[in-house]
């Protein structure tokens, strides 16, 4: 998923987004309203990660809910 999508299907992917990173509040999720920025900022401030790590974290939980979406279409 591109983080347009992302962006405009937030209120389904918090949930996910709270899975993968726990640490951040419900509260927090809702100002994010999936802005990647936002999120990525959220993630190194509660995780200590780097940029980099973060931006891997990020590309690697996007492409993961690409591929799901694209899984749930094909059915």
């Amino acid at each position: 998923m591109n983080w347009n999508q992302i962006e405009g299907n937030w209120k389904q992917l918090k949930g996910k987004a709270k899975e993968q990173w726990g640490k951040l509040t419900d509260d927090q999720l809702d100002v994010i309203a999936g802005k990647r920025d936002q999120l990525a900022g959220k993630i190194q401030e509660q995780y200590g990660y780097t940029k980099e790590r973060t931006e891997e974290e990020l590309d690697a939980w996007a492409k993961h809910h690409q591929a799901y979406n694209d899984m749930k279409h094909k059915s």
